[in-house]
């Protein structure tokens, strides 16, 4: 291993200091500039949508440098995989990339590959990237990611492996280059890293301590895309509920959207929410804004209170009960949720808890998944004799009653007419598709002036996943 490699570790990820967070700008450096003239990048994002945000900022950078984006792996000169290392299925979907881009650069040596991300963060992936991927041209982390303009110069200088990823608690990068996937919905993000620790989750080691953005800065970005047209931002955090309080004796979440309410963009939307940092005075405020929607995302994980200890989820299921029933106080809110099924130890008590606990909320919708263990976290160590079939069945079980509420949440919306924003062409063909303030897609007739616009759309039908309308003039 050259001096040069900067290699992950966990130790230094864990640490929390209460070291003041060092806010820096990006500034693109004029050599770098015309580094990709008459030269086309790929990008595949794999993760949540911090991740697809990261993209958006990768894809400003790299405008900036001249580049131009190319939806064919084959046509590239520069080939970047934004990694997520959530769950297993999102690691091995990244190796299976990796060993397709493989076999292009033996057909073309001159292709510049670099992998970044979560998965770039982790100790193990690094091992087998120098172990088995040594075609890689350079990894760098979450920490870093405003440094890609310098390690692909030093790439096209010097193809040889370059890992440079820091474990850290984080700094904050302000006005990085952004190019935005769409039009009319924007993510914007307020606070980066996590400081939960729960059993089974590696981003807080992945992702850096939490550091919440100035409220300035982010109301200055909310305000420009108001100018800009834009119909809808979504505010972005690991943990959006912790907002503040890192940096503020007396500004919350709460706080936050009331300020970004006052922009007059039309919709606010806000992910994810850790159950137990949501305040009674963010569900007024929810009530009380008609440009904050009335649709909330929060992970459950469990519906037992003794997997939730195991889990290290800090609430039980009463608990997030009451909660549910506070945010239930406001007026067609439409509620989603993660569950995870086989934890380890997860007993088929446990798990008819999670049950009760779906029969009790009757969710709009929910993520599903089964329990992934992740390298270094505390529930990767523990016991479980639970066997994957068993733990197949319990998902298919869990997911038929999950798409049985969905589905009676939709149908009662049929003959109701909701505001929808348009976002473009249906995959249904002569028809466009767009959301619900409650996160419902929906399906509709209607002319590509709709496109881009908030329009009325009476719902003639309803499916477990999406419903069916047109639009009412």
């Amino acid at each position: 291993m050259g001096d040069y490699m900067q290699i992950p570790n966990y130790e230094k990820a864990r640490s929390r200091s209460k070291n003041e967070v060092k806010v820096r700008d990006f500034k693109l450096n004029q050599e770098y500039k015309k580094i990709g003239l008459n030269k086309k990048f790929f990008l595949k994002t794999y993760g949540c949508q911090m991740n697809e945000h990261d993209s958006e900022n990768i894809k400003g950078m790299l405008e900036k440098m001249s580049f131009s984006e190319t939806m064919e792996m084959e046509d590239a000169d520069f080939i970047l995989l934004n990694t997520c290392s959530i769950r297993e299925n999102a690691h091995n979907k990244a190796f299976g990339m990796l060993g397709r881009i493989k076999h292009l650069k033996a057909l073309k040596p001159n292709i510049i590959v670099a992998l970044c991300g979560c998965m770039a963060q982790e100790v193990g992936v690094v091992e087998e990237i120098l172990k088995k991927y040594k075609f890689v041209n350079f990894v760098f982390g979450t920490h870093n990611l405003d440094d890609l303009p310098k390690l692909l110069d030093q790439s096209f200088k010097n193809p040889k492996l370059n890992i440079e990823v820091y474990s850290m608690e984080g700094d904050i990068v302000e006005n990085i280059p952004v190019s935005r996937v769409s039009k009319y919905k924007a993510y914007v993000n307020i606070i980066y890293g996590c400081d939960k620790f729960c059993t089974y989750c590696i981003v807080p080691y992945t992702r850096g301590k939490q550091r919440s953005r100035h409220k300035e800065d982010i109301i200055k970005e909310v305000k420009e895309l108001v100018k800009d047209g834009y119909q809808e931002v979504t505010l972005l955090g690991q943990n959006v509920n912790a907002y503040g309080k890192d940096l503020y004796d007396d500004y919350e979440l709460a706080d936050l959207l009331v300020d970004v309410a006052k922009t007059n963009i039309p919709r606010i939307r806000f992910l994810t929410s850790h159950p137990w940092d949501f305040s009674d005075k963010l569900v007024e405020v929810i009530k009380k804004y008609d440009n904050i929607v009335n649709f909330v995302h929060l992970p459950v994980q469990s519906g037992s209170s003794r997997i939730l200890k195991l889990m290290g989820r800090r609430y039980t299921s009463e608990s997030y009960k009451e909660l549910y029933d506070k945010l239930r106080s406001i007026d067609n809110i439409s509620i989603t949720t993660d569950i995870i099924v086989g934890f380890p130890g997860e007993t088929e008590e446990d798990f008819e808890d999670t049950l009760d606990l779906v029969n009790y909320c009757k969710f709009d919708s929910a993520f599903t998944f089964i329990y992934s263990p992740r390298e270094n976290t505390p529930a990767s160590k523990l016991e479980d004799k639970v066997p994957l079939e068993e733990k197949e069945q319990r998902l298919y079980r869990l997911n038929e009653l999950i798409n049985k509420y969905s589905k009676e949440s939709n149908l009662k919306m049929v003959g109701k007419t909701y505001e929808v924003l348009t976002e473009g062409y249906s995959v249904k063909e002569g028809m466009l598709f767009g959301y619900t303030e409650t996160n419902k897609l929906v399906n509709f007739k209607g002319s590509s002036d709709a496109i881009g616009k908030i329009v009325k759309v009476l719902i003639r039908d309803a499916k477990s996943f999406s419903l069916d309308g047109e639009i009412i003039e």
